[in-house]
């Protein structure tokens, strides 16, 4: 597929996008990471939460997109501590890698945070992301916490990852 960046839009989340995230996110990590079935159900429940109660005014969904082409996802959720937001579901189509979308969404929900009042912002990933942990390396986040564990089928390097936003 052969996208054009400047076409790419930024758009809130829509009917139909859910669907199409818990599967490419199912289908990704089972061949990529070798992530087995229990992968899928989280990936369901973090939507499922966030599209029965998200607050319109502290949580928003960015969903890139060229046309009807969905490319990627981030999210800015509460965390549940005052002040601090959580990113979550960020991905990013094989197609869609290495034109700059990841770091235009990254842009977009740090910004969006700000705009809300968060302080702080917090993502959970994993090592082998290694893409994905050298743009939030480059957007100043710093690994705060790393830890092995036999997630998913697979054993794991979890990592937790946080950045002052004042």
């Amino acid at each position: 597929m052969n996208i054009d960046p400047s076409s790419v839009v930024l758009r809130d989340i829509a009917i139909g996008d859910a669907g199409w995230l818990i599967q490419q996110h199912a289908e990704r990590y089972a061949e990529d990471e070798g992530f087995d079935s229990s992968f899928e159900p989280l990936v369901a429940e973090i939507l499922a939460a966030f599209l029965r109660k998200h607050d319109p005014v502290t949580e928003r969904a960015f969903i890139a997109a060229a046309g009807a082409t969905r490319l990627g996802s981030i999210f800015c959720v509460q965390s549940g501590e005052p002040g601090v937001a959580k990113l979550r579901l960020f991905y990013m189509s094989p197609d869609a890698r290495g034109l700059g979308l990841g770091q235009r969404l990254l842009d977009a929900c740090l910004s969006f945070a700000r705009t809300a009042g968060y302080r702080r912002m917090r993502l959970w990933t994993h090592e082998s992301h290694r893409a994905a942990c050298a743009l939030y390396n480059r957007n100043g986040f710093s690994c705060v916490a790393s830890e092995p564990v036999h997630s998913f089928g697979v054993d794991l390097v979890e990592q937790t990852w946080e950045i002052d936003l004042v």
